[in-house]
């Protein structure tokens, strides 16, 4: 799979830009706030459906324009594909696929396989359960595009049950009866630990496949110095298997024996969303205790991993760097180049051509304001 162009209409920060890129590396040089990153944050965009800079879609909508147009021409096993994306902040998005529309914006997901290491994947190692949760299921959706489905039913059942024991919490701080405003809670649970149990599954199975890669990808990228590995840490405890029918039961009696906290705190407490990945260093966690170095190499080796996994599935993903070889010392450099060597077309950006090294040859672009150009 490698991507063949990209064009851009108030996009970020590009009024009107199109690329064409070849199979193998390509570099992409230019001073900091030229415009490198939202170029490949545009293409992250065709491949998740969501930035890895921003929450909303507003900043990706060039300032003054009403909407910014994605245009992107993939080549996979020789078949061709045009996807068309046209972000409308405040409104749902619109999709093509083949220049025909397409019922929802996410039935354009698998189109395009793209793994990206960015400066902002140190999160996933020292932030929130939440980076590590999102790392997960983007990877279980290019692995699997439907649970793209699968996520925002979820999700939708989260927002709706925790807008019910917001409402209850609320009435009953007031003095008003909470029985009746909880009298769906029971239909809301249903939901929940049906997606939730499909969700968790898919999570369990995918760390599972996972651990070895990235316990792999840390070795080369590190050089040895000490084992990482990951386990799936679910509230619902240790050594599940993934088993919908038995994650939906446990799922359903969590939710039994957590009610009275939920209705006390008006938020839901049980499920997939309060979920972690455990990143572990020798025997010890991670977060906390990894240096700096240790810390880039573990989210490399994540990236690294998910890379690694998506081609044993037969899936050969496109492999972005992003501005990541100045923040690595000289092994690591080495090291990193002469794994993603092989990718069959690898995106590296960076602000000095120097910083990447010379076994990484291929076409170069220079990025000015608003513009890219072929050397």
């Amino acid at each position: 799979m490698y991507v063949r162009r990209v064009e851009l209409t108030d996009f970020r920060s590009y009024e009107r830009v199109a690329v064409d890129f070849d199979p193998g590396v390509a570099v992409l040089v230019g001073q900091n706030g030229m415009g490198k990153t939202n170029l490949i944050e545009a293409l992250g965009y065709v491949a998740t459906l969501d930035s890895h800079r921003v929450a909303t879609d507003a900043p990706l909508v060039r300032a003054g324009a009403s909407s910014g147009v994605i245009r992107c021409e993939i080549v996979h096993d020789g078949r061709e594909l045009l996807v068309e994306l046209e972000i409308v902040p405040g409104r749902a998005n619109r999709a093509r696929l083949n220049r025909s529309p397409v019922r929802r914006s996410r039935d354009v997901l698998g189109a395009l396989r793209m793994v990206l290491f960015a400066p902002e994947d140190l999160e996933l190692v020292r932030g929130d359960p939440a980076e590590r949760r999102r790392y997960l299921d983007d990877l279980l959706v290019a692995r699997l595009p439907r649970f793209a489905g699968v996520r925002a039913d979820y999700d939708r059942v989260v927002k709706q049950r925790n807008a019910l024991l917001r409402t209850a919490y609320l009435t009953r701080k007031v003095g008003g009866t909470r029985g009746q405003d909880l009298s769906t809670l029971a239909v809301w649970d249903q939901h929940l630990a049906h997606h939730g149990a499909e969700l968790l599954a898919g999570r369990l199975e995918l760390a599972a496949a996972l651990g070895p890669h990235l316990t792999k990808a840390y070795d080369a990228v590190a050089a040895g110095r000490t084992r990482a590995s990951i386990a799936y840490a679910s509230r619902l405890g240790e050594a599940l298997a993934p088993d919908r029918p038995q994650l939906e039961q446990a799922l359903l009696a969590a939710l039994e024996e957590r009610r009275q906290n939920e209705i006390e705190r008006g938020v839901t407490l049980v499920g997939p969303h309060r979920d972690d990945l455990a990143l572990t260093l020798g025997e010890l966690p991670a977060k906390g205790y990894a240096s700096h170095g240790e810390s880039w190499s573990f989210a490399l080796a994540l990236r690294l991993a998910a890379y690694d996994l998506l081609r044993t599935d037969g899936i050969e993903p496109v492999l972005v760097l992003d501005d990541v070889f100045a923040e690595l010392d000289s092994g690591r450099r080495e090291r990193l180049a002469t794994l993603v060597a092989g990718a069959t077309q690898l995106l590296v950006t960076c602000a000095v051509p120097e910083d990447v090294p010379a076994t990484l040859q291929g076409a170069r672009y220079d990025v000015g304001p608003g513009t890219v150009t072929r050397v």
